[in-house]
């Protein structure tokens, strides 16, 4: 029997005219630290592409034809690529290109069975070479066109951080949201154009640090020490009531954990939380991991431009804030992997929009403390089934001379996972470690 034919090759343009586009990584130290096959790549290239740092470091043997990315870039790059199809295109990277780099969006917009990616080492294991860190345990936070109140989950005690620099001031920043965030203690260095001939290393702390902007092509390393009396934020939810400002419309520390608990966030999802308050679902649904969504709805201006402070302050700059009326407010939204709803039960039609909106296998958890809303859930709950259950939190207080307990209002809580039907849940749009 004769073996079967290879399987044709899908998602690029068929035929001999769809060459590869070489992806290939460059560092600081130019075109000197290239390795062989790196070099004959760009010096066969006849389409070269990339930003005019990079570009400049090429010789004049790399003779093909010269672009820089335009801005936007990634809405361009189909149309770069296909323009120059059948032409042998290189792009230039720094340092490996699937870490924070181009390489990513080249995949998801041309695909990656169209990609011949040549790394080179990436920013984060020539710095943690330097220091002496285990890459494995050092957490990353890029800044580059993200905003720097990101950098601020990353913070405990302890811990070391690489900043991938958005430019020469983002060390006096990341100095700046270090004192702000009680870490003025911590050990910074900033190493500078890594790799290259004029690398060098700046070393301080946040609470002292006046070093003068220097090279554009930075990293910054911090050795997290926290100050004496600042307030710990752990990993887990649950984050003190303290640490977000309020009026009084806050889900409570240990009902808040449960809930979480009970929507069990996974890499990707995207939360609807509906009623907003504070914003403490939606923000500690975002610090369980860096690719997960959320949208609040609150209808009340003044709460929800305090909850995007609390959002920017707790290190979850991304969550999108809707000021409306639920369940108006909950058009055009995207679709939930998860709905909470925190306030606003008996407005008619929120319970059945937001169960409606939900995707298959989602959940959908509801909390509240008054008769009226618990016949609502209770109903829901003969309909759809799930957990119905009733939280009740008691805190040791002084009475007189002794103490005692003092009850706060329980908390009635409906969750449920909608039933599947036959769709696949979506992948995961932007998970990282």
């Amino acid at each position: 029997m004769s073996p079967a034919p290879p399987a044709p090759q899908t998602g690029g343009p068929a035929g001999p005219a769809a060459h590869p586009v070489t992806v290939v990584g460059i560092g600081a130290d130019g075109w000197a630290g290239l390795p062989a096959r790196s070099r004959q790549a760009l010096l066969d290239a006849e389409v070269l592409v990339g930003g005019p740092r990079q570009l400049d470091l090429l010789p004049a043997d790399c003779a093909g034809e010269r672009l820089t990315w335009p801005v936007p870039l990634r809405p361009a790059v189909p149309g770069l690529i296909a323009s120059r199809e059948g032409r042998r295109i290189a792009v230039l990277a720094s340092g490996d290109p699937m870490f924070h780099g181009i390489g990513r969006t080249l995949a998801e917009t041309i695909g990656a069975d169209r990609l011949h990616v040549l790394p080179h080492p990436s920013s984060v294991s020539l710095a943690c070479a330097r220091l002496g860190w285990p890459v494995e345990t050092t957490a990353v936070v890029t800044l580059v066109g993200r905003p720097l109140a990101g950098l601020a989950s990353a913070l405990h005690d302890g811990c070391r951080v690489l900043v991938l620099s958005a430019g020469r001031d983002t060390p006096t920043q990341v100095a700046g949201l270090l004192r702000e965030r009680g870490f003025g203690p911590s050990r910074l260095r900033v190493l500078e154009q890594l790799g290259a001939g004029r690398e060098q290393a700046i070393e301080g702390t946040a609470d002292t640090w006046d070093a003068p902007p220097g090279d554009p092509l930075n990293v910054v390393a911090v050795d997290c020490r926290q100050a004496p009396g600042a307030l710990r934020l752990p990993v887990v939810p649950g984050l003190p009531d303290e640490a977000y400002e309020h009026d009084g419309q806050l889900t409570k520390r240990h009902v808040r954990a449960a809930t979480l608990a009970a929507l069990a966030p996974t890499p990707g999802e995207l939360l609807w939380d509906v009623g907003g308050g504070s914003g403490s679902i939606a923000v500690e649904w975002l610090r369980a991991h860096p690719s997960c969504r959320a949208v609040t709805v609150e209808r009340d201006p003044v709460r929800a431009a305090r909850i995007t402070r609390n959002a920017e302050t707790l290190g979850v700059p991304g969550l999108r804030v809707v000021t409306g009326r639920a369940p108006q407010a909950l058009d055009g939204l995207p679709t939930p992997d998860a709905v909470f709803i925190g306030g606003g039960l008996t407005a008619p039609g929120l319970l059945d929009a937001c169960w409606a909106a939900l995707r298959p296998g989602g959940r959908l958890v509801a909390n509240t403390v008054t008769l009226e809303s618990e016949a609502l859930l209770t109903e829901r709950y003969r309909v759809h089934g799930g957990e119905l259950v009733r939280l009740a939190v008691a805190h040791a207080k002084p009475v007189g001379g002794f103490t005692g307990w003092r009850q706060a209002m329980p908390v009635t809580q409906w969750a449920a996972e909608k039933p599947a039907s036959g769709g696949a849940k979506p992948a995961p749009t932007d998970c990282e470690d």
